[in-house]
């Protein structure tokens, strides 16, 4: 559940640039939004390779 929990922890913690950005038009809060999408795109493929691998050696 650890990786589970750092999927969380970053949705969280990108939530104030969201309303930042999508409520009060800050252009770089929308940048800051965007590499955290990043990373959670990184860390989601990171986890399907996990998942994957674990899948097949059971």
């Amino acid at each position: 559940m650890n990786r589970f929990n750092e999927v969380k922890d970053l949705i969280l913690a990108l939530e104030g640039d969201f309303d930042k950005f999508y409520d009060k038009k800050n252009q770089a809060a929308g940048t800051r939004v965007r590499k955290g999408m990043q990373e959670l795109k990184n860390l989601a493929q990171e986890i399907r390779v996990e998942v994957q691998n674990v899948k097949n050696q059971g």
